[in-house]
């Protein structure tokens, strides 16, 4: 747990502040935000709940900025980050008791879960939106409901490919196929190679997302345009056909894996393409062991490939924030959250992640980030492509439901390891999704 206090502040501006701090008027706190009508209550203090990181660079700047927003406005800041699996437990339990963080930080449907336990935050969107070019579709889509802001996208995490060059090309092709059949072939030579790939089939947060994409290139999907439950077709069929041609070229255990596994595997040298952020990059290129720096060097990414339907259908991570309507201090926290999502703090943390946060605000793809390497480049129009969770019908308590209870994954687990017949996993997929979506 770290706490950005009071005395972080004040040791910052000396004895002077010490008196100022102890008085500071509403308007001192935050004459930044005073156009919003968010000046902090007074004697506020914040507790924020967010995910563990996984590059070193976003839970350092996240800390900073939150100790610059202690410094600018009084406001005590105690910041707990949790392992993410954890996340879903302790939201439910805090909108379901009252008690808890004023913030927190999660997976972006989570607060889908309990709308009416959160703080409208339509006025902050709508301000941010315009300031800075809009939000991208995906984030919208995942933030609102009925009209109304009950989240905010902090983030969006970005996926590629991420793949060893040498062992591709001594596998015979020179980068990853666009297709889906030349990208089977692939994996198939690399496991002939000894360099198997590995994709996540385990109860994960996020690296389980090309599951998604898997249904979707094929033209299939959990729902219809109007929440219809479409599960059981041939394009499912088709589609965990596909995985279990896939499954045999992974490497063992990944029915297991969580969202580190894979990148404990590649780094380890256990596989040679997995699906990702690019926190797999970052840790490698960040190393001063020369074997992690090898790999650095030997690394690419790339986009999955397009299926039967024509176009890209892959899903990208995004973190969502929201603000439990039990805070006493609703205003410090919407002030907190504007902070955060401003350019100054924003593209500090962006810089600092090397683009594992991307930016939800259209204005902030033109960061440096994106250019200053091409083996980053790649994960820059994850925001702008990524469709989401439900699609293509309404994101919603029953989409959010599914993805907790990952009917999706556990369909394509049981069906590409031959625990069950693609028909039989499509028809409990089918059953469960129904109890969600009440059909």
């Amino acid at each position: 747990m770290h706490s950005v206090t009071r005395r972080d502040a004040l040791k910052a501006f000396g004895a002077a502040a010490l008196s100022a701090g102890s008085g500071m008027t509403l308007e001192a706190k935050s004459s930044a935000a005073a156009d919003l009508g968010y000046p902090p209550e007074s004697g506020a203090q914040l507790k924020v709940l967010r995910w563990k990181r996984f590059v070193q660079g976003d839970e350092d700047v996240w800390l900073s900025n939150s100790r610059k927003f202690t410094e600018q406005t009084g406001v005590p800041v105690q910041v707990e980050s949790v392992n993410v699996e954890d996340l879903r437990p302790k939201g439910a339990m805090a909108a379901s008791v009252g008690v808890g963080p004023d913030i927190m930080v999660g997976a972006p449907d989570m607060p889908q879960l309990y709308p009416d336990k959160c703080v409208d935050l339509t006025d902050l969107a709508n301000h941010l939106g315009q300031k800075y070019g809009g939000w991208y579709d995906v984030c919208r889509r995942y933030c609102t409901l009925d009209g109304r802001w009950v989240s905010l996208t902090i983030a969006v995490v970005p996926f590629c490919v991420v793949y060893r060059q040498s062992m591709v090309n001594a596998a015979g092709f020179r980068d990853i196929p666009r297709d889906l059949p030349g990208f089977l072939g692939l994996c198939q030579a690399l496991k002939a190679r000894g360099t198997p790939a590995g994709l996540c089939l385990g109860n994960s947060s996020g690296d389980t997302n090309w599951c998604c994409w898997l249904l979707w290139s094929h033209g299939a999907s959990l729902v219809d345009e109007n929440n219809r439950v479409t599960i059981n077709s041939k394009q499912t069929i088709a589609a965990l056909d596909y995985a279990r041609a896939l499954y045999p070229t992974f490497a063992p255990g990944t029915l297991a894996w969580l969202d580190p596994s894979n990148n404990k595997a590649f780094l380890s040298g256990e596989i040679s393409l997995t699906w990702n952020p690019i926190s797999i990059y970052y840790v490698a290129k960040n190393s001063t062991e020369s074997a992690l720096k090898a790999i650095a060097a030997d690394i690419q990414h790339a986009r999955l490939p397009i299926g039967p339907v024509g176009r890209p259908t892959e899903l990208h991570g995004l973190l969502a924030t929201w603000i439990f309507k039990y805070t006493k201090y609703p205003n410090a926290a919407r002030e907190y959250l504007r902070f955060m999502l401003e350019r100054e703090q924003f593209d500090a943390w962006e810089q600092a992640s090397l683009g594992f946060m991307a930016g939800p605000l259209q204005a902030y793809e033109s960061h440096p980030i994106w250019t200053s390497d091409p083996k980053i480049t790649p994960f820059r129009d994850g925001p702008r492509t990524s469709l989401y969770r439900g699609y293509p019908g309404k994101v919603g308590h029953a989409s959010a439901a599914c993805t907790s209870d990952f009917v999706i994954e556990n369909m394509v687990a049981e069906a590409a390891s031959g625990q069950l017949t693609p028909q039989e996993a499509v028809a409990k997929a089918e059953q469960r999704a129904r109890r969600y979506y009440k059909a």
